[in-house]
């Protein structure tokens, strides 16, 4: 495991656990560390979130180890990183609303800034269909300002860093079916069911 706070919290003295985990949280809050991160459970399973200074920078469902994920974000982004519960709570309990039905739209900060434009344009055209509607990867593709580009856009969707958050789930074919999801397409049915779009 790559940080050492983790492996604290993981330890057998329950002292030592509280401890660490002030510090974590005290880290995250002062900003010493660049990304903080949290494990959460859904009803979708575990839900890895990880957020900077700009606000939630992935959202991942977590269906492999954990140092795999975080040794990848430790290339890609940042080394220095701590396990903080507390510095993720605005976006845990949006996810909480949004699972029991009392919320319709993610409000928390997103961090734009670490996608490459056109994965930005994308994103920010899906983020905008509203909860209980659908749209395709071609109107997402023309939302963006690329008409033509709906290959393009199904694998700026494909690479969503922010399950959920930024709905992907609601883009469909369109010439009918589900299209991929890369939580798999057991959870797009799930979602889309959970906003009445379609049948459990």
């Amino acid at each position: 495991m790559t940080d050492p706070i983790a492996r604290a919290l993981a330890g057998p003295a329950p002292e030592a656990r509280e401890a660490a985990r002030r510090f974590a949280d005290r880290a995250a809050a002062e900003h010493v560390a660049d990304l903080a991160y949290a494990v959460v459970e859904s009803p979708l399973g575990e839900l890895l979130l990880v957020a900077g200074d700009r606000g939630l920078a992935r959202m991942h469902y977590l269906d492999g180890p954990l140092d795999g994920v975080l040794e990848a974000l430790a290339s890609s982004r940042s080394p220095r990183m701590v396990a903080s519960r507390a510095a993720l709570e605005p976006w845990e309990r949006e996810l909480d609303e949004y699972f029991a039905g009392r919320r319709r739209r993610f409000e928390a900060p997103v961090d734009w800034e670490q996608m490459p434009p056109f994965q930005r344009r994308i994103l920010r055209a899906t983020a905008a269909i509203p909860f209980g509607a659908t749209s395709t990867y071609g109107d997402v593709a023309t939302e963006a300002g690329s008409p033509r580009a709906q290959r393009a856009a199904g694998n700026a969707l494909g690479a969503n860093p922010l399950a959920i958050v930024v709905p992907c789930h609601r883009v469909l074919r369109m010439a009918g079916g589900f299209g991929g999801y890369t939580g798999g397409v057991h959870r797009k049915h799930y979602l889309l069911a959970l906003e009445g779009v379609v049948a459990l």
